[in-house]
């Protein structure tokens, strides 16, 4: 396998005044090349170089590909895009055509992939092939290529909310806090408000507000990690921060849920209280060991991408959003108390099919099985 030198140099090519995300290309692909650990330059090498068209906008992924394929050139109407030169005598032909905005005049020696040829790469974190976006860079392509570039972005098996409810929302937000200069950290911020005030409105039994704070919440959840994406501004403890408040959260919620439904006059006996809450928190955890030891064991491929049936899962399996349409559902019956009962009931069962599944996965590799994802056959 091809491994990424240290020393090689990404420059962009030619002048672009039109921006993507706030980012003109030249700032883009310097920050895209600072998230791999190479440098940006301003001006073309006399060696070994990556170079990115300025006339052309293209997903993150093909960058960690083609870093690793000296000699690649990916093309868009013959007129090169991005391309790894393995050498100062390619750097110079290639840098040519990209400044001349035509195809290369002679290609021995490189590998030209055009893109209208539908090349895939593997999406390490789905297991799957596919073509990521490659457009020409103008004021009118600006909202399709930013469209392209935040849906790129989206995890391609997660819950039901995130996938169809609210995708549309985010991108405007997105888009906002794009312009505006508001960085990932800051949406996770705002958005760890609303999560705790959230929960404290559940304490005193005002589920409405609480579930319209959290709603915000929700949404910001999905901003933050697609604004990081779209900008190339991920860190390591924005990623820390962010996932933290996913993992710890959502026992708060329907703890505090279930201390206020006194104030409805629905409270639990003590009993009820704590199988509920033994359901809830434990199955929870639960679950969330079970994924870990999936991935332990079958080479950090999840659980929800080995087959079709456990992608579908995955949209309604018990985590905070389904549980919290679940809890929606029973508000519109003035029945918070039954609501967390069938979240209860729902995290037991989400358990449990997620038992079968590992244990289906042992008896596989057992067998002498391979487990690998439906989406690379797809």
């Amino acid at each position: 396998m091809n491994t990424i030198s240290q020393s090689l140099t990404v420059v962009t090519v030619g002048e672009n005044p039109v921006k993507l995300w706030g980012l003109t290309m030249a700032e883009r692909v310097g920050r895209i090349a600072r998230a791999s650990k190479l440098a940006p330059a301003a001006a073309v090498p006399q060696g070994p170089a990556v170079l990115s068209n300025a006339a052309h906008a293209w997903d993150p992924a093909w960058f960690r590909h083609i870093v690793t394929q000296p000699g690649m050139v990916l093309t868009l109407g013959g007129v090169p895009a991005l391309a790894h030169a393995a050498d100062a005598g390619q750097t110079a032909r290639i840098a040519q055509a990209m400044a001349a905005g035509e195809p290369l005049a002679g290609t021995e020696g490189l590998t030209v992939v055009p893109f209208e040829s539908g090349p895939a790469i593997e999406n390490k974190q789905l297991r799957k092939r596919e073509t990521p976006f490659l457009m020409a860079l103008t004021p009118a392509s600006v909202r399709a290529i930013e469209r392209a570039s935040y849906f790129g972005a989206y995890k391609g098996v997660t819950d039901i909310l995130t996938k169809y409810l609210w995708p549309e929302w985010a991108l405007v937000l997105t888009r906002i806090c794009a312009k505006l200069h508001i960085t990932p950290n800051m949406v996770t911020a705002v958005g760890a408000v609303f999560c705790v005030i959230a929960t404290v409105l559940f304490a005193y039994g005002h589920y409405w507000t609480g579930m319209a704070a959290g709603l915000v919440f929700m949404v910001l959840d999905t901003v933050d990690g697609k604004l990081a994406r779209c900008t190339i501004t991920s860190s390591y403890w924005g990623n820390i921060f962010d996932h933290g408040m996913d993992l710890v959260h959502p026992p708060f919620w329907w703890y505090f849920w279930a201390t206020g439904l006194a104030f409805w006059g629905l409270g639990y006996d003590t009993a009820t209280f704590w199988w509920v809450q033994g359901a809830i928190q434990g199955g929870y955890i639960v679950q969330r060991l079970i994924e870990g030891a999936f991935i332990a064991q079958n080479g950090m491929m999840h659980i929800h991408v080995w087959r079709k049936f456990d992608s579908n899962f995955r949209l309604i399996t018990a985590r905070r959003n389904p549980n919290m349409v679940i809890l929606f559902a029973a508000m519109l019956f003035a029945r918070p108390d039954l609501g967390l009962i069938a979240v209860a009931w729902w995290t037991a069962l989400s358990c449990l099919i997620h038992a079968v599944r590992l244990v289906q996965a042992w008896i596989v590799r057992a067998r002498g099985g391979t487990i690998t994802s439906w989406l690379s056959e797809s």
